[in-house]
């Protein structure tokens, strides 16, 4: 992204705002008191075309200005992450899941088939993002983009 860590940081940690550029997450509600670091708890209501599923996520990982990690405990499961780190020109955002469906989603053999279709949304979602932390940066030069 041709911005800054600052910047990316900024929308990457504001977790409820993640619904504004998640085209698969139609809203986020906390369910913690807190709004960023490990132990935060967000209910995540998902819809990929027809499907929809309610899942609660926590923060398993906070490291400012670097990484969120999030554990997946509803009806899908596992891990995901966001990685940040400079480089020329800006910064490099990495998202990584390791996702488990349940059996009346098809498990396994339901997660290889939805992984080029999630993987498509998912790339649509970060240019959604990479949109929103440019055209900040460019409107608020001086708040570390």
């Amino acid at each position: 992204m041709a911005a800054g860590v600052d910047a990316v940081w900024r929308e990457a940690s504001d977790l409820p705002a993640h619904a504004e550029w998640m085209a698969d997450a139609e809203s986020i509600e906390l369910l913690s008191d807190q709004r960023r670091g490990i132990g935060t708890r967000m209910k995540v209501a998902s819809k990929l075309g027809p499907l929809r599923t309610s899942d609660v996520m926590e923060v398993v990982r906070w490291e400012e200005n670097s990484l969120i990690g999030v554990r997946h405990v509803g009806l899908v499961t596992g891990l995901g992450e966001f990685a940040i780190s400079p480089v020329a020109g800006g910064t490099r955002f990495t998202w990584t899941e390791d996702l488990r469906l349940p059996w009346r989603l098809g498990g396994p053999i339901g997660a290889y088939l939805a992984k080029p279709v999630l993987r498509a949304l998912w790339r649509g979602n970060l240019t959604r993002l990479k949109k929103r932390v440019e055209s900040a940066s460019v409107r608020h030069p001086n708040q570390g983009g």
